[in-house]
C-alpha cells in the first residue's frame, strides 16, 4: 500500500516538472500564433501565421542562423586550442601562482562579460575589429573561454598521469599517447565545454551589438529587438527558432559523444 501510495506520489510530481517545464513553450507558441492577446483572455481568441511567415520567408534569419553557427564553431575551436594545454596545467600541476589564475579565470564569469568588451572596444577600434565577424569571435571568447578551461580542468585532474606513464612505457609518442589515450578521457569534458561554449555564444546580443556595430546578424540581434520592444509575435517565433537551435547544437555533442564511445 505505502508503496503504491508513494510510487502515485512520485509519478504525479514528475508529471507536474514535465508539464511546468513545458508551460513557456506553450505560452510561446500560442503567442507566436495569436492576433490579440487581451486580458484576461486564458488563450487567444484570433490566430494569425504572420509571424511565423515573417521568420521563415526573411533572408535574414536564414544568414543569421548561419552566421551565429559559423561564429559559435569558430569560437569553439579556438577555445579548444587555448583551453586543452591550460587546463592541463591547472589540473595535473601544481605551481607558484595557481589560486591566482584559477581565481582571474573566473573573473568573467562572476563579473558580467560586458565590462571587459567595453575595456577592449576601443582597442578593437583601433585595430580594426570592430563591424567584423573576426571582432565578434574574437570578443565571444571572453565569455566563453573560463567555462571551457574550467571544464576540461576538471577531466586533467580525474586523468592524472597514470595512464599517460602507462602508455610512454610500452612505446607510444607524445601524438599517440594524446589521441589514443589523454582524448578518451577528456572528451566528455570537451563536448561539455563545447557545449556550452556554443550556448553561450549564440546567446549573446550585447557584445555582438557592440563589436559588430549592427553589421554582424546574428539569431540573438535579430530576437532581442522584437522581444524588447517591437512585435510580439515575431519575438515568439525567433524565441522558439533559437531554443530548437540551441537544441539541435546539444543533440549533435550528444551523438557524437556516443558514436564515439560505441
Amino acid at each position: 500500500m505505502n508503496r503504491k501510495f508513494w510510487d502515485k506520489i512520485g509519478f504525479g510530481v514528475l508529471t507536474a516538472i514535465i508539464l511546468f517545464g513545458f508551460l513557456p513553450v506553450i505560452f510561446l507558441f500560442l503567442l507566436s500564433v495569436s492576433n490579440g492577446w487581451r486580458w484576461p483572455e486564458l488563450i487567444p481568441t484570433s490566430f494569425s501565421f504572420e509571424g511565423w511567415e515573417y521568420v521563415f520567408f526573411n533572408i535574414q534569419t536564414i544568414k543569421g542562423i548561419w552566421t551565429s553557427f559559423k561564429i559559435a564553431l569558430i569560437v569553439t575551436i579556438i577555445n579548444l586550442i587555448i583551453a586543452i594545454p591550460a587546463s592541463d596545467a591547472i589540473g595535473r600541476y601544481d605551481f607558484k601562482g595557481k589560486k591566482f589564475i584559477e581565481i582571474f579565470l573566473l573573473m568573467p564569469i562572476i563579473f558580467p562579460p560586458i565590462i571587459s568588451v567595453m575595456g577592449i572596444h576601443k582597442t578593437f577600434i583601433k585595430l580594426n575589429l570592430t563591424e567584423s565577424i573576426l571582432g565578434v569571435i574574437l570578443s565571444h571568447i571572453i565569455p566563453t573561454l573560463p567555462y571551457m578551461i574550467r571544464v576540461i580542468s576538471i577531466s586533467f585532474k580525474n586523468l592524472g598521469f597514470k595512464w599517460e606513464e602507462q602508455a610512454k612505457m610500452l612505446g607510444a609518442g607524445s601524438i599517440v599517447t594524446f589521441m589514443y589515450v589523454k582524448f578518451y578521457f577528456l572528451l566528455p569534458g570537451i563536448v561539455a565545454g563545447a557545449s556550452l561554449t556554443v550556448l553561450i555564444s549564440l546567446s549573446q546580443y550585447i557584445i555582438t551589438i557592440l563589436i559588430g556595430g549592427g553589421q554582424v546578424v546574428t539569431l540573438s540581434t535579430l530576437m532581442f529587438p522584437f522581444i524588447n520592444g517591437g512585435d510580439k509575435n515575431i519575438g515568439a517565433v525567433y524565441s522558439i527558432l533559437f531554443a530548437i537551435v540551441s537544441i539541435i547544437s546539444l543533440c549533435i555533442m550528444e551523438l557524437f559523444l556516443k558514436k564515439y564511445y560505441e
